[in-house]
């Protein structure tokens, strides 16, 4: 399976993200604009830089062109998507089945919205796809699914309906179960539940999930 993992421009928990990088194999890592800085700091090598480098990242990237010769797709500042975006259409491009978005959420909750609302297009093309940070781990689902309970990032459990209801939702093995509910898109009733069992099962007949795994 390629693995791809885009490093973003948003709040980067250095340790986090450094730990986590080292302990995984990837096909493709991608630096989408500010994100390049973080690569330079940490000695990181992208697979492809994409961006506008429009907030900040303009030494970096002529480091990049001028002493390595990693792909660049420099972006026009006035565009339809975000530099994130962009680099999750390539990810998906050059074959990627699992992408993970690292600086993809921070103080900017425009953008984190933005973020989480990209991974409609990894979900339409069948791959998996997570906005990870320190404390959440945010995919989408349009199917059943079970979470181990060893294997979860955090402790607590939060779905929120996107585009639309998510029809007959039921919940087993956590501590708020559900049974054929009709969770409606505005609905914040699942919102911060937890697993009990070994495993929780997430069931519903038409709809897509924004799965939320959370610590504090």
């Amino acid at each position: 399976m390629k693995r791809a993992v885009i490093i973003s421009g948003g709040k980067i928990q250095t340790d986090f993200a450094l730990a986590f990088l080292r302990t995984q194999t990837w096909d493709y890592v991608i630096g989408a604009d500010k994100g390049v800085i973080f690569c330079h700091k940490n000695q990181i090598m992208p697979t492809h830089i994409v961006g506008d480098f429009d907030s900040a990242g303009e030494t970096e990237y002529e480091y990049f062109q001028k002493n390595t010769d990693v792909p660049i797709k420099r972006l026009n500042p006035v565009k339809d998507y975000t530099d994130t975006d962009v680099a999750l259409r390539l990810a998906l491009e050059l074959g990627a089945e699992e992408i993970t978005i690292l600086g993809g959420t921070g103080a900017r909750i425009d953008h984190t919205a933005a973020n989480v609302r990209i991974l409609f297009l990894a979900l339409q093309k069948g791959v998996r796809a997570y906005l990870l940070d320190e404390h959440n781990k945010m995919w989408l689902t349009d199917h059943a699914v079970s979470i181990k309970k060893e294997e979860q990032f955090g402790k607590y459990l939060s779905l929120f309906a996107m585009g639309g209801a998510v029809k007959d939702l039921t919940l087993q093995g956590v501590f708020y179960p559900l049974d054929h509910y009709l969770l409606e898109g505005m609905d914040p009733l699942c919102v911060s539940n937890e697993i009990t069992e070994e495993a929780c099962r997430i069931n519903f007949s038409e709809g897509v999930l924004l799965v939320i795994e959370s610590k504090d």
